[in-house]
């Protein structure tokens, strides 16, 4: 058929140049010969993925009969990235991660069933027993949905009035698909946190390429509600959108020490979930921008046990919104994971050391005091004696 169509479109081509021109036989010869090896360029490249998708789908079986990690269900989506991977040990673990969140669906759903007949067995156990009926209450249901448009109202507030804060999505490359999935998760989590707060951050996403990996994931995650969200998104960088001197980077590799949240500072956090740990990624980022960097004070406030201090999206997030509440360390690094601490240091290691700078700085004022006291004291002395004389 498509050879047909070229040898007419090429006839007619013959013909508009020219009525009275006879047919070029040699063109014609060279359009006839082009045809054949195109369709079986397509045929072959047809039948190459037809048969990877069998050889895919003949080696999933395989391993499920083997009784290793594969889900039950696969959508297509699921299976096109399964088809991206290179190598087979890839597509294992691929494989591992959907059964394992394919086993706790399952289980969460069975979870949410028992406690819906354990609630609906103590309704019927209710209006059974006369002694134990529901009591009524005077005062009204509050809603969820109208609990969902207060905090709504709260996030569009703070798209003019609050206080801006930075997540820099520019870490599409170093990441998996698996961890780009749990970063866009954290994201929606540390977003669900800003908005019941009390006074929420204006949060910007920026160096968010439209189309690309994380755009799309937030598509799929949150479909219809991404466009209503409050949220400034923009490809522009944060150097270019705010002053360059107000901005902060925080990240763990930072030598400088966060003291206080700064009201006229606007920080700024690595949308970045790294499972390997690959260190300086962020700091590199930021040196390269010439940005200030500061990361927290886990060292000083928490006796840290072995391994990273690297936290969750989520959990920089609930730290700094009641940081920037309280101003309390202590109240806002309660957020860090027990797991990851034996508890927080002595507050009377921290009063004692507090009590002796203090001490030695009113020792040094006094100090200073008493010898401009001698040295008065001299000098009227002097002043006095050649008087005198």
């Amino acid at each position: 058929m498509s050879a047909n169509l070229q040898l007419s479109f090429y006839i007619k081509l013959q013909d508009s140049s020219s009525a009275s021109e006879k047919l070029d036989l040699d063109g014609w010869k060279h359009v006839m010969r082009s045809v054949p090896q195109e369709e079986t360029s397509e045929e072959t490249s047809g039948d190459d993925s037809d048969s990877n998708l069998a050889a895919t789908r003949e080696l999933i079986e395989m391993w499920r009969l083997l009784g290793k990690a594969v889900p039950e269900h696969i959508s297509e989506e699921q299976f096109k990235t399964l088809m991206e991977y290179p190598t087979k040990t890839s597509k294992r673990k691929y494989l591992k991660f959907l059964a394992i969140k394919e086993r706790v669906k399952r289980t969460q759903k069975e979870k949410q069933e028992k406690q819906k007949q354990v609630r609906e067995e103590e309704k019927r156990k209710a209006y059974e027993n006369n002694s134990s009926e529901p009591r009524n209450t005077f005062l009204m249901k509050f809603w969820s949905r109208s609990e969902d448009t207060f905090f709504h109202w709260r996030a569009a507030q703070s798209m003019i009035f609050g206080h801006p804060l930075v997540f820099d999505m520019a870490y599409e490359n170093y990441m998996s698909p698996r961890e780009m999935e749990n970063a866009v998760k954290q994201m929606m989590e540390s977003e669900g946190i800003n908005r019941k707060a009390m006074d929420p951050f204006h949060l910007h996403y920026c160096n968010l390429k439209t189309d690309g990996p994380y755009h799309k994931m937030f598509i799929k995650r949150y479909g219809e509600a991404w466009d209503k969200l409050f949220v400034t998104v923009t490809e522009k960088s944060h150097v270019e959108v705010f002053p360059q001197d107000q901005l902060v980077y925080l990240t763990a590799d930072s030598p400088n020490i966060m003291k206080t949240f700064e009201h006229d500072k606007i920080y700024i956090i690595g949308s970045l979930v790294d499972k390997s740990i690959q260190k300086g990624i962020s700091l590199a980022q930021a040196k390269r921008l010439n940005l200030a960097t500061a990361r927290l004070p886990l060292d000083q406030y928490l006796e840290w046990e072995e391994g990273a201090k690297n936290l969750t999206l989520d959990q920089m997030m609930a730290i700094l919104t009641t940081l920037r509440d309280t101003g309390d360390w202590m109240k806002a690094l309660q957020f860090v994971p027990k797991r990851k601490h034996s508890g927080f240091v002595d507050p009377a290691l921290y009063s004692k050391h507090q009590f002796t700078i203090g001490k030695k700085m009113k020792m040094t004022d006094q100090g200073k005091a008493c010898n401009q006291f001698a040295k008065n004291s001299f000098t009227r002395q002097i002043q006095r004696k050649w008087w005198e004389d």
